[in-house]
């Protein structure tokens, strides 16, 4: 893909916080898998079903070990981080929260780590409460813990936001939670691409992330969960490999992960999110996070001089991405004129919208990076940058 050519030109890829490019390995391992290896998984005494489902759970063990976790039994397959979201609202928030208590999200939440506490909030007359964001796009943690009370049941906070780039404190953030005697859910969808988690070092009660967003296939993410927690709540979907006994009067359920995961899983995605948790952490997260950082500042110095170009989000601590929009352009021009030079970027609202609308705009350009790009990418977009304004001047 990194090769490709996209309207006459060598494609530059810089939409990386939506979905990343692939490696060889990754593609490889999945094909091969199909070709020499598939079974279902779990309900199979046959030796290919058996050495599937081998397979999966080793890598279970593999995601246990990216997060640190305690028990790979704490590690649940779900299709993404939104899935992930939804399960702990439904199987903790329906469970446990009354009508008085109180959720606390960010201001910079997307819009699935924002609309799922909504709907409990409405389901169940609980309260919700949001972090303000500054104008640098940072956290105002001194709000934060006036926010908190006897009453703040969970707390739901992204890890990295996916429009400003700003790498929360999150440590701080679950140590102030949890001396208020709150739970804690980290979604990690643009955290764990970019930032080395160790979920029992942070504490966390709940963290998340996308296979797609960190070089694997789509379908496949991880919640893990402190195991307390994972016992004491409800399945979130019903049927089959989920339950330990059925009869009609009576269903009982089976441990985690097992309670989590109803009905076939997504067998080969699995496989391929092993796969690029070997690719990723091949390369090591000190030299992506000392490229990618390089990106960042190179980016950001170049694109500060485009006349008209204000950048949205100018926090301390910063990922590798760049949203911006330029005086009296739309962001949906901007892309589209960047995207006949072949620059892919991402235009609109990044399923944030009351965080466009605390920045007073109603959409922006998304610049993301990731450790494959070059500074000789972000020169074409500098350039296309400029041709945009020849464009609309």
């Amino acid at each position: 893909m990194l090769k490709s050519r996209m309207n006459g030109h060598p494609l530059v890829y810089f939409d990386n916080a939506a979905t990343t490019q692939k490696s060889r390995a990754v593609i490889e391992r999945m094909s091969s898998f199909y070709k020499n290896e598939y079974a279902t998984v779990r309900r199979g005494v046959y030796t290919f079903s058996q050495l599937s489902t081998r397979e999966c759970e080793l890598v279970r063990e593999r995601c246990r070990k990216f997060l640190n976790a305690a028990s790979a039994s704490e590690i649940i397959f779900t299709k993404g981080t939104t899935e992930a979201v939804n399960l702990v609202a439904a199987g903790f928030g329906r469970k446990f929260l009354k009508p008085g208590d109180e959720v606390i999200i960010s201001g910079m939440e997307h819009h699935s780590n924002l609309v799922p506490w909504q709907r409990l909030c409405e389901e169940k007359g609980l309260a919700l409460r949001v972090i303000p964001v500054d104008d640098q796009g940072e956290l105002d943690l001194e709000a934060f813990g006036k926010l908190l009370s006897a009453r703040t049941y969970l707390v739901a906070v992204t890890h990295i936001s996916n429009v400003l780039g700003t790498i929360n404190p999150i440590r701080e953030i679950i140590k102030m939670a949890h001396h208020a005697g709150a739970w804690v859910l980290v979604d990690g969808a643009q955290g764990a691409p970019h930032e080395k988690v160790d979920v029992q070092d942070l504490d966390c009660d709940f963290y998340c992330f996308s296979g797609h967003k960190i070089y694997g296939p789509t379908g496949i993410g991880v919640l893990y969960g402190k195991m307390k927690h994972l016992e004491a709540m409800d399945p979130y979907q019903f049927g089959g490999d989920m339950i330990e006994t059925v009869t009609f009067e009576k269903t009982t359920y089976a441990k985690p992960p097992a309670k989590f995961e109803a009905g076939t899983p997504p067998i080969v995605e699995t496989i391929g999110l092993g796969a690029a948790l070997d690719y990723l952490e091949g390369i090591g997260y000190s030299e992506i996070h000392q490229h990618e950082n390089e990106l960042l500042q190179y980016a950001t110095e170049k694109i500060k001089t485009i006349p008209g170009l204000r950048i949205i989000g100018t926090a301390n601590q910063k990922a590798s991405l760049i949203s911006f929009v330029m005086q009296d352009i739309h962001p949906h021009d901007i892309g589209t004129v960047l995207d006949q030079l072949g620059i892919a970027v991402r235009a609109g609202h990044h399923c944030a919208q009351p965080l466009m609308r605390r920045f007073g705009v109603a959409a922006t350009a998304r610049a993301s990076f990731a450790f494959y790009n070059t500074k000789e990418e972000i020169d074409q977009l500098v350039k296309g940058l400029h041709k945009v304004l020849e464009v609309f001047k």
